[in-house]
């Protein structure tokens, strides 16, 4: 018999949730005591449970973090805290696929944020069940409710089968939706899709980076990467197939409070994993045991911590309430939590003068080194975009206050430094070639101190006159002038760049189609870095040669981006040109990673076959083709007060002007 706590969430919509805790943890004494049967002898997954009590003596905290062993929790009670309740649950005997079923509740709550958690135990023999290098956590429950305002005859329906009848959904009703039939390539698609599904307790999680059957040394490649299912995540939104995606965003929740150390030292809390694992374990008696193995970048190359993967959370997040119009899953106070703790990490202070996140070289997309350590387009992008997610989807109370004025603030900040100082066309080119140097002064024009002759050759006939792009990095003394493709394509998305800047970008690409685009899209960057720059920049690394995985190599799986930047800015033909183009060579090239060669001649030398986020990309950008009223939902519209809501108060002070009202003009078209 196992003996474990449960720490009850009531939200509006009645509905009891799991997050891991711990016994005598001080951010949770509201428990209740349950008998757990292990009854299986294979994969210890059923439940049966048996509620004995429920106290609450709570008290309002502010966010606190609790351990417990080698495994850490965080929190943030409320200030509703300290009802006393009780609940009655009984289980039934049926289940199925990817669902537990509960049914028999009897819910009498008086306060709304209760978070669930669940303690480490020990088995029979006294042995503890989660062992290190995994976790032992149960699937997240989805439940069904009798009656309840999302549900249809007993049964639970999605936004996209019947069409959202809340005020608060933005989803597309069924009869908006453009049905065509699906392809050949699209069926084997999807059919790959599903074959890639990872389950835990027989609930689909995620799925996996590559599924190469012939391939005998996946590395990390049979790992579940959050980067690598988002693409697989807004497939299967799109399609309807919500609850893999619901599971996907509370697991890697769950994980988030897992302890990460390289050589003693942890970093901050609030950190996602780069990837999770399934594994199963032995237990006594022939028992086994299925246990989630993250990695939080100690087993990375270069042991680098994924700044991304916490921004592309808090991305899918949002889609998810977009697209299916449930809302519930945001306003839950596990997944509340987990995004402070996100915020609170990258808004945290720093000795930064600039408000764009300083991050590490291989933090991200390209994870190897390639000379984007500073503050990289890509990584600024997906910050902008998490910021203006989470402004939408922190619940309105005193304890969001602070932080909500804290992301407008920085927000308005880091618009303006990117549209300002990334922004180059020939215009902006030209006043680089004249800038002075060495100025010292609180007015200086060349605020960087750039100097005119790192200017590349290359660049001076690349840059078409209608055309233009935001640089790659840029810091004291250095501009990095190559073209990165998802940090401008997200730029567009999520519009940090300007209207007028985003469709320049895509002029740009249009112009110079045979070199970012060639005979497969898209190239990470452009151009590679050869020679004695190879050298330097990437150390000699073997895999990042010239015009090869991200030093220049092509990426399918960005056509999902390049899809969604077109049809915001109304050039879907640019779209539907490098969908087609796909659509003729993935499939006979067997789904590969990345392609090699200036043009995309070759599959790439070390590429994957069969990779996941590469058929999910190309399903991502047919679905998104066929319902452009869902697609509209995955993007930002300008937000013209973020900009207009200037709080450096240099005016006030009247120590220097501030720069931003000479810049208005400019920016602001």
């Amino acid at each position: 018999m196992i003996t474990t706590n449960l720490v009850c969430n009531c939200t509006m919509k009645p509905s009891p949730k799991i997050l891991i805790g711990y016994k005598n943890s001080w951010f949770a004494r509201c428990h209740h005591t349950l008998t757990m049967s292990m009854s299986n002898k294979s994969t210890t997954c059923g439940h049966n449970l048996h509620l004995i009590t429920m106290q609450c003596p709570f008290h309002a905290r502010e966010f606190g973090r609790i351990m417990h062993g080698s495994q850490q929790v965080f929190g943030l009670p409320s200030s509703s805290f300290g009802q006393s309740s009780s609940i009655g649950l009984s289980t039934t005997g049926t289940t199925k696929r990817g669902v537990s079923s509960i049914a028999g509740i009897n819910l009498r709550f008086k306060s709304r944020d209760f978070s669930n958690s669940v303690e480490t135990h020990e088995n029979g023999n006294g042995k503890m069940v989660y062992l290190k290098g995994g976790m032992n956590v149960k699937p997240i429950v989805v439940e069904r409710v009798e009656n309840d305002e999302d549900s249809v005859g007993g049964k639970e329906v999605s936004g996209l089968e019947v069409g959202e009848k809340n005020e608060k959904s933005e989803n597309v009703e069924e009869g908006e939706k453009v049905e065509e039939e699906e392809t050949e390539v699209e069926k084997e698609a999807w059919q790959l899709l599903h074959e890639a599904l990872v389950t835990y307790c027989d609930t689909p999680v995620g799925t996996v980076a590559a599924n190469d059957s012939d391939d005998h040394q996946p590395l990390n490649y049979d790992q579940v990467f959050i980067r690598d299912f988002i693409p697989s995540a807004l497939a299967f939104l799109l399609k309807g197939e919500k609850e893999i995606v619901k599971n996907f965003l509370l697991n890697t929740l769950q994980l988030q409070s897992w302890e990460k150390t390289v050589d003693c030292y942890s970093p901050g809390q609030g950190l996602m994993p780069a990837s999770f694992k399934v594994k199963t374990t032995k237990l006594d008696e022939g028992k086994t045991e299925e246990v989630l193995d993250p990695d939080f970048g100690e087993s990375a190359i270069g042991r680098v911590a994924p700044v991304d993967s916490g921004l592309w959370w808090i991305i899918l997040l949002r889609a998810y309430g977009k697209i299916t119009g449930e809302y519930g899953l945001q306003e839950r106070l596990d997944v509340q939590t987990g995004l402070r703790m996100i915020l609170h990490l990258c808004l945290s202070d720093g000795f930064d003068m600039f408000p764009s996140l300083l991050v590490t070289d291989g933090s991200c997309m390209i994870d190897r080194r390639m000379g984007i350590h500073g503050h990289p387009l890509e990584i600024q992008a997906l910050f902008y975009s998490a910021l203006r997610s989470a402004r939408e989807m922190l619940a309105a109370d005193e304890n969001s206050k602070n932080l909500i004025g804290e992301i407008n603030n920085r927000l308005s900040a880091l618009q303006f430094h990117i549209r300002e100082y990334y922004w180059l066309d020939m215009q902006k080119m030209n006043e680089i070639y004249r800038y002075k140097t060495e100025e010292y002064s609180l007015d200086a024009t060349n605020k960087f101190n750039i100097y005119p002759d790192q200017i590349p050759l290359w660049l001076i006939d690349w840059v078409p006159e209608e055309g233009g792009y935001l640089l790659g990095n840029l810091q004291p003394a250095h501009m990095d002038f190559r073209f990165f493709m998802l940090g401008n394509l997200w730029s567009i998305v999520s519009s940090l760049g300007t209207p007028k800047q985003n469709n320049a970008i895509l002029n740009l690409i249009e112009a110079n189609w045979g070199d970012l685009v060639g005979k497969m899209p898209l190239k990470i960057c452009y151009p590679a870095l050869e020679h004695h720059e190879w050298r330097i920049i990437t150390g000699c690394d073997p895999k990042n040669t010239p015009w090869s995985y991200h030093n220049g190599g092509s990426w399918p799986t960005l056509l999902w981006q390049f899809t969604l930047a077109c049809m915001k800015m109304n050039r879907t033909e640019l779209a539907e040109k490098a969908v087609a183009l796909a659509e003729k060579r993935l499939p006979r090239d067997s789904w590969p990673e990345y392609y090699d060669t200036r043009t995309a001649r070759f599959i790439g030398k070390q590429a994957r076959l069969y990779q996941t986020w590469t058929l999910a990309g190309f399903l991502a950008s047919k679905m998104l083709l066929k319902n452009p009223k869902l697609a509209s939902l995955l993007s930002w519209d300008e937000d013209f007060e973020i900009l207009e809501s200037c709080v450096c108060l240099l005016n006030k002070s009247g120590r220097v002007k501030c720069s931003r009202d000479a810049a208005k003009s400019q920016i602001l078209v």
